[in-house]
């Protein structure tokens, strides 16, 4: 599944479009190297997200087919770190 896709699907960012543009802007890395939106993601594989106001590191659990409800989305992936960033 493409990176972009996967964002969207497991709700870590709202929108597709959106989720093009963070990975176009350098903001999400995965096994530590920057991805770009078409970047195939398998199961295990780290994922790193600095947004504006907060850093996820999370792996993901599961590549889901079709379409997943809200209440599933949170069991595609592991969360192995969170912060809050505060702008200054």
């Amino acid at each position: 599944m493409r990176l972009d896709q996967f964002l969207k699907v497991s709700r870590l960012v709202k929108q597709r479009s959106m989720a093009k543009r963070v990975c176009d802007a350098g903001l999400v890395s995965v096994l530590g190297r920057n991805a770009r939106a078409g970047m195939e993601v398998r199961v295990g594989d780290e994922l790193t997200l600095n947004m504006r106001d907060r850093f996820l590191r999370v792996v993901i659990c599961a590549i889901p087919t079709g379409n997943v409800r809200k209440e599933q989305a949170p069991t595609l992936y592991e969360i192995v770190e969170e912060r809050n960033v505060s702008a200054y």
